[in-house]
């Protein structure tokens, strides 16, 4: 039997880079569309906006 179906692995781009830093888990049934998250980017040294990718 599976762990838990409802939450999911989801990956968090940078939107200055685009380059995917972070890893992170969801609910699938509580969020359905994808997240965005102000978190810090070790290649540009700020804290900007990451959205979920595919």
């Amino acid at each position: 039997m599976a762990k838990n179906d409802k939450r999911v692995k989801v990956t968090l781009a940078c939107e200055v880079c685009k380059r995917r830093n972070y890893i992170t888990m969801k609910n699938k049934q509580n969020d359905r569309e994808r997240i965005e998250m102000r978190k810090y980017c070790q290649f540009d040294r700020q804290h900007t906006l990451h959205k979920e990718t595919r």
